[in-house]
């Protein structure tokens, strides 16, 4: 046997590998269409529900008291399916995932973009001689009561919701895919024609309410929060209803719900 010593050697343990950059926002593609393949389904589930409710109540509601109802709870199944979608199949919780947290900006901020944006749009809408189209959501706003109720749900549900599905769900997927300017401005254009309907297909109110979702946009992505999002939107939203209840021909500012 040699009396050379042997040698020692040091074996200590690698390094841990760095952890594999999670992919953000977590969801896809196939997440969207999903979405998209229930929202039509909530949609009529929505609308048969309420009707159900009125038929056994032996209700006689207006057609704002049943729309607004159906709308409400078309959010919450097609919202509901999304949150199970988010626990089931990636194990996260639905309200911080789609960035509904405090912003990166004080609370009165938020309010005063929205009403800037508010402002901007009607200039525009004055410039481009947005036409002044009778339409089912206007003919709901004729009565008194049909303009509250529209007017609170409009400041309220709607653009928590829109600003969920748009500038939560939509624009993260988007801006991941195509880069910040391109995905915003790709999100805003569904948000647009979602609303095309409601001014009698008119692409010019279409064109001026995708303006007002890239401003919404532009605030999800600059504070990071969709809550923000939502604020900015019913002060938008809010300016309208504050306009029209004055004088419905003082203003005339495109409602994005």
């Amino acid at each position: 046997m040699s009396d050379f010593p042997q040698p020692v050697f040091d074996q200590q343990p690698l390094p841990p590998l760095p952890p594999v950059p999670e992919r953000e926002p977590f969801w896809g593609y196939n997440d969207l269409l999903l979405f998209l393949g229930l929202a039509p389904v909530c949609m009529g589930a929505g609308m048969l529900l309420v009707k159900g409710a009125i038929s056994l109540l032996h209700a006689h509601p207006t057609e704002v008291e049943q729309l607004l109802p159906a709308q409400l709870v078309f959010y919450l199944l097609l919202f509901g399916a999304l949150a199970a979608a988010f626990r089931v199949g990636y194990d996260r919780p639905f309200w911080s995932s789609l960035g509904w947290r405090p912003a990166r900006l004080p609370f009165l901020w938020c309010i005063v973009f929205g009403m800037a944006t508010a402002i901007l749009v009607a200039i525009l809408s004055s410039l481009i001689r947005l036409p002044d189209t009778e339409n089912e959501m206007t003919q709901l706003m004729e009565s008194p009561v049909g303009l509250i109720l529209m007017a609170i749900f409009g400041v309220t549900v709607a653009p928590v919701c829109e600003e969920l599905a748009f500038r939560g769900f939509l624009q993260p997927l988007l801006v991941r895919s195509l880069g910040v300017v391109l995905g915003i401005t790709v999100a805003s254009i569904p948000f647009g024609l979602l609303h095309f309907w409601e001014y009698g297909n008119s692409w010019r109110h279409a064109l001026i309410i995708s303006g007002a979702g890239a401003a919404f946009g532009v605030m999800r992505q600059a504070t990071g929060s969709t809550r923000a999002a939502a604020l900015m939107h019913a002060s938008y939203n809010g300016l309208f209803f504050i306009s029209l209840l004055a004088d419905r021909k003082v203003i005339s500012i495109p409602h994005s719900w």
